[in-house]
C-alpha cells in the first residue's frame, strides 16, 4: 500500500515515527523476535492497521524469510488437490505463511524442473511437492536447497519428508470389492510413467501392481486388462473408450483416481451403457465432488485434508530448523456407493 500521496510505499521508517518508537522495535515485532513487551506489540500493529504497512517480501528475504510456500501440483483439473490445498491452507493460516501455487505439467520432467526453479527463484521458505515425476535424486538435490514435504510418492529419504497413502491397501480394497460383488472382468486405468525404470516409488505403480496381485490370488490373472493413459477426465475417458472396445467388454472399470473414473463415465454414458447396470466404475481419491448425488462414485477415501494439514504442520516444522526425515503414512479406507453393483451379465 502507499501513502495517501500515492507516491511510495509505506515503510518500516513511517510505522516507527507513527508508533513513536525506534526502527528496531517494529523489526522485532515484524520478526515475532523474543523480549518484545507486549504494550509495544499492540503499539505497533496499531500504527501497521493504521498505515496499511505491508512488509517488502525482497526485504524479508534478503533478512533470510520470505514467509511463502510454495506448492508444487502436476495439474489443476484433478478435484482431489483442491481437498489437499485447502487442508494445508488451514494449518498455515495459523501462521504467517501463504501459499503460491505453481502448476508443474504433469508427467514432463522438464517443465516440472522450470516449475521448481520459479519456485526457487522467488525465495520461497519451503516446497511441497504433489506427486513429483522426476527421480528420487533429483528431490534429493533440490530437497537440499528448500525445505521440502513430497506427497502422493512412497520414496524414504534422510533430507525431504514423505505425506502418503497406503496405495497398496487402498487398490486392494477395490479390487476385493468388485470381486466380491460377482465380477471377473475387471479392468485398471492406470497412468502411463514417463520414465519407467523409476521403481515402485510412484502410487500410481503400486496401485496397478497390486489391481493384478488380487487378481490372480482369485484366479483372474487371465482377465487382467491394464490401460495406461493418464490420471486425468481425458486419460479416463481414453481408457474406457479403449475398454469398451473388448470382446467381452469389462464388466467393472477400476480407475486409478477419480478424475479418471469421471472420463470413464463419460465414454460409457456416451456409449449408450448404464453404471451400473452395464459397467460398474470404481476411483481413488474419495474426492468431495465424488459423493454429490448424480454421481455416487465408489472410491477410497485417503482423507486429502489431513494429507494437506499433516504436509503443512511437516513443512512448517522443516523451515524453523527440524532436520530428521517423517514419514507419515494415510490408512485409506472404501466408500461404497451408487456407482458399482452385482453385474447384470456373467
Amino acid at each position: 500500500m502507499v501513502t495517501p500521496d500515492r507516491q511510495r510505499r509505506v515503510t518500516i521508517v513511517d510505522v516507527a515515527r507513527r508508533a513513536q518508537v525506534s526502527t528496531t522495535a517494529v523489526s522485532k515485532v515484524l520478526r515475532n523476535a523474543y523480549g518484545v513487551s507486549g504494550a509495544m506489540r499492540d503499539k505497533v500493529q496499531a500504527a501497521i492497521d493504521e498505515l496499511g504497512y505491508r512488509p517488502h517480501n525482497a526485504a524479508r528475504a534478503m533478512r533470510g524469510r520470505t514467509f511463502t510456500i510454495g506448492v508444487l501440483l502436476p495439474h489443476i483439473r484433478n478435484p482431489f488437490f483442491a481437498d489437499i490445498l485447502d487442508g494445508l491452507i488451514e494449518e498455515i493460516s495459523r501462521s504467517d505463511y501463504q501459499a503460491i501455487m505453481v502448476q508443474s505439467g504433469g508427467s514432463d520432467p522438464e517443465a516440472e524442473r522450470r516449475a521448481n526453479d520459479a519456485l526457487v527463484d522467488r525465495q520461497v521458505d519451503g516446497i511441497l511437492w504433489v506427486a513429483p515425476c522426476c527421480t528420487k535424486t533429483q528431490l534429493e538435490r533440490m530437497a537440499q536447497e528448500t525445505p521440502t514435504v513430497v506427497l502422493g510418492r512412497h520414496d524414504r529419504s534422510v533430507v525431504y519428508d514423505c505425506v502418503l497413502d497406503d496405495d497398496e491397501v487402498g487398490a486392494e480394497l477395490v479390487v476385493e470389492h468388485l470381486i466380491g460383488l460377482g465380477h471377473r472382468r475387471i479392468a485398471h486405468i492406470t497412468q502411463k510413467d514417463s520414465l519407467p525404470r523409476r521403481g515402485a516409488a510412484l502410487l500410481q505403480t503400486i496401485r496397478a501392481r497390486t489391481y493384478e496381485r488380487v487378481m490372480g490370488e482369485h484366479g483372474l490373472a487371465g482377465h487382467v486388462d491394464v490401460v495406461a493413459t493418464s490420471y486425468s477426465e481425458e486419460g479416463g475417458y481414453r481408457g474406457a473408450r479403449e475398454l469398451l472396445t473388448r470382446d467381452p467388454r469389462p464388466t467393472a472399470i477400476f480407475a486409478g483416481t477419480d478424475a479418471a473414473a469421471f472420463g470413464a463415465l463419460a465414454a460409457i454414458h456416451e456409449a449408450g451403457l448404464a453404471v451400473p447396470g452395464d459397467v460398474s466404475v470404481a476411483g481413488y481419491d474419495n474426492a468431495r465432488v465424488s459423493g454429490l448425488a448424480h454421481i455416487a462414485l465408489t472410491t477410497v477415501d485417503q482423507d486429502g485434508d489431513v494429507m494437506g494439514r499433516t504436509a503443512g504442520r511437516l513443512l512448517l516444522e522443516r523451515i524453523a530448523g527440524r532436520t530428521s526425515a517423517v514419514r507419515f503414512s494415510v490408512t485409506p479406507t472404501l466408500v461404497s456407493r451408487r456407482s458399482t453393483a452385482p453385474p447384470s451379465t456373467p
